[in-house]
């Protein structure tokens, strides 16, 4: 099982990815270890996520995400 995530950053801005252990990822990017943006903007807290069941689906959709403006984004996290 694999999971598309959005991290919610210190500056307000958002991070996509997908990972098979969400807690685990969130740690990495807590510590530093999680990647470049998120070294730099400071990962706060998981804002959305969502279950594929394999790598592939969770790539595309992970890819989909991050095409769209920020309002996108938000309507996904918030539902009207």
């Amino acid at each position: 099982m694999y999971f598309v995530y959005i991290l919610k950053c210190k500056d307000g801005s958002f991070y996509t990815g997908i990972t098979t252990d969400v807690a685990r990822r969130f740690a990495e990017h807590r510590s530093g270890t999680g990647g470049h943006y998120t070294r730099a903007k400071e990962a706060v807290e998981i804002i959305y996520t969502e279950p594929h069941p394999d790598r592939s689906s969770a790539s595309k959709r992970e890819a989909e995400i991050k095409s769209w403006p920020r309002e996108k984004k938000l309507s996904l996290i918030r539902p009207s």
